[in-house]
This record gives C-alpha cells, structure tokens and sequence, in this order.
C-alpha cells in the first residue's frame, strides 16, 4: 500500500509537471531576464546593487512560483478564510507599524524584504469569496443575508487599503470582489 501511494505520488508530480503552462513560464522568465538587462543598464552596465538585488529575487520568486504551482487547489481552497484574517491582520499591522514611504503607509519591512499585504489581497479576496459562495446553496447566493456578508468581505480590505491612503489597489480589490 505504501509503494502504491509512493508510486501514485510520483506519477503525480510528473503529470502537473507535464500540465505546466511553458508558454506562460518562458514568458515570465522572458520578462524577467528583459527587467534584468534594464536593471544592469541602469547601474551603467555594472552588476551593482539593483542588479544584484534583482536577479536574487527573480530566482526565488520563480522558484516559489513553481513549488506554489504543484500544491493541491485544496490546499489553497481549505486555507482561504485563514488567509484572508491573516492578511486582514496584516494590513492593520501595516496601517500602525508600516514602513512609510512618499507618504504612504503600505509595506511591512521583514528585514530581508518589504511586503506589501494590499497586493496578497487581490488574490485572497477571490479566493475567500469563492469558498463563501460554495459552500452556499444556489437559492441562497441572492440572498440578502450572502450579499451583506459578502460585502462585508470587501469591505474590510477595501477601506484597510484606503486608510494607507491606496485608492488604486482598494479599487482593483472591490472590483475583483465584485466580479466573483
């Protein structure tokens, strides 16, 4: 049983591995090595800190992307709602203790880099939203109860960001909110 769940794994790591998307990868890596020769050009043709800086993060988030990638949609689905409170906390973190640059208030600095939770909400707004509408009976999505609810989910981010002040991203988020 234990060989048959080893070999079961296996083949399943190389079947997502052969469903990768390659186009959109080389894309990815095509647009970053592009941004890396901007880079270079801009240190005056010098590998020097912005080049440095960026090559280092271009290969572990390209990394992250691909291991993010291989995970389970139900790790993602099962852990949607704790994700949403803890970028929730995060954003009042950032209102509070962020790091303020050209009067904004959005990054939280982690020493070896500065986060900003307003983007990670984009994503987890929809996946949020998502689950609270699955988990719903189709006669009741309509309901008032699922819209002030659901409001209520956009609502918080929303007006987080607003506070930071960020009026693009809080648009994007209400917007990608809606949308769902």
């Amino acid at each position: 049983m234990y060989l048959h769940n080893r070999l079961n794994n296996k083949n399943n790591f190389f079947q997502k591995f052969k469903d990768l998307d390659f186009i959109l990868l080389g894309s990815i890596l095509l647009l970053g090595f592009i941004s890396l020769g901007t880079m270079y050009s801009t240190d005056g043709g010098q590998i020097l800190f912005h080049t440095k800086s960026h090559f280092f993060k271009l290969i572990i988030f390209t990394t992250l992307m691909l291991i993010i990638s291989f995970l389970n949609i139900r790790f993602w689905f099962s852990l949607s709602y704790v994700f949403y409170l803890i970028i929730v906390l995060m954003l009042i973190w950032t209102i509070n203790f962020g790091v303020t640059a050209s009067g904004s208030q959005r990054w939280i600095n982690l020493y070896f880099i500065n986060i900003q939770p307003s983007e990670l909400m984009k994503i987890f707004i929809i996946l949020c939203l998502a689950k609270y509408f699955h988990r719903k009976r189709l006669e009741n999505v309509n309901s008032f109860y699922s819209v002030m609810i659901s409001t209520i989910i956009i609502f918080l981010p929303m007006s987080l960001v607003l506070i930071q002040p960020d009026l693009g991203t809080s648009i994007l988020i209400s917007i990608s909110g809606i949308l769902v």
